[in-house]
């Protein structure tokens, strides 16, 4: 978005994540141009790494770039967990901030990192496609793997809970690389940290959970604890409702049918409301994030599109 860039700037993004000003300026703006009807604060799932002695940076072209990733079991020993407060206090400012000046009637959903896809991310060193690094980590170092999953999630407790202290009304927990594993592999090495972190953030606002290809999954990461999950646009948003059998569920628009024609907007957008028809607890959303050239004015359609056919 424009406005985005025109409040970024030339600010390096390690530096802009971390400043309350900027952060809900931009959480503000989307939500006023775009009409949607909850703010997402503005963020970025690593930077909670940072206080733990990672050292992290973004470079255009490439991303987010861990300097000194794990590379062997005593690497696991230097993590250090510290309180929310004191490693990443400033989320505390960024949601005062935002709820200052967010409309009362618009709801702001927080966000962090899962267990392993954080756990993937400093095991790598950056975005990664067969993610074989983590994998031989996991199986080969299962004690190791276990300690550093374990200081994981009690700092993403931590972070959730300083969101939700802050004033947050829902999270929402991103394993985006997670369906990378089998399903055996997830209940064995991963399931039991996310139901950890969730049984530590659950009950105080609603708890969202999220992956991308992870149809294989639905059923395991459900039992983890979540109040819901939200589904990526590989699966009918209505058989796994209906096979999941929760109160609610996100989704799930393929992020990329927003680059095609307004009428291939409106047509992808329509069968997925007719699927649910109307059912209570449908939150309409993407299946993934919002690619960078994706036109505004086809996410604005959508959003009074939804808002059109809904009630």
């Amino acid at each position: 978005m424009p406005e985005y860039h025109k409040v970024k700037g030339d600010t390096p993004s390690l530096a802009f994540f971390k400043n309350p000003e900027l952060a809900a300026r931009v959480t503000l703006d989307a939500q006023a141009i775009l009409g949607v009807d909850a703010a997402i604060m503005f963020a970025d799932l690593l930077p909670m790494l940072e206080p733990m002695g990672f050292e992290l940076d973004y470079f255009a072209g490439t991303g987010p770039v861990f300097a000194n990733p794990i590379c062997d079991v005593k690497d696991v020993d230097r993590i250090h967990v510290v309180p929310a407060d004191e490693g990443v206090g400033y989320i505390r400012q960024t949601i005062a901030n935002i709820l200052q000046d967010l409309p009362k009637d618009i709801a702001l959903i927080g966000f962090a990192g899962a267990p392993f896809t954080l756990a993937s991310y400093v095991i790598e060193g950056k975005s990664s496609r067969d993610f074989e690094k983590t994998k031989r980590f996991m199986y080969g170092h299962s004690s190791a793997w276990n300690r550093l999953l374990q200081k994981l999630s009690t700092a993403i407790g931590d972070y959730v809970e300083l969101q939700v202290e802050s004033g947050v009304q829902a999270v929402q927990i991103f394993d985006s690389w997670v369906g990378t594993l089998s399903c055996a592999d997830y209940e064995h090495y991963v399931a039991p940290h996310v139901k950890r972190l969730m049984g530590r953030i659950s009950g105080r606002v609603p708890v969202i959970y999220f992956a991308v290809g992870n149809s294989h999954l639905l059923h395991a990461m459900q039992a983890t604890g979540p109040d819901f999950m939200a589904l990526d646009w590989r699966v009918s948003l209505k058989d796994a409702w209906d096979d999941l059998g929760t109160v609610a569920i996100q989704g799930n628009l393929d992020p990329i049918s927003l680059c095609a024609d307004q009428e291939t907007v409106r047509t992808k957008a329509q069968g997925i409301l007719d699927s649910v028809a109307g059912r209570s607890g449908h939150i309409f959303n993407l299946g993934h994030g919002i690619v960078p050239q994706t036109p505004v004015d086809h996410v604005r359609y959508l959003v009074d599109f939804v808002h059109e056919h809904t009630s």
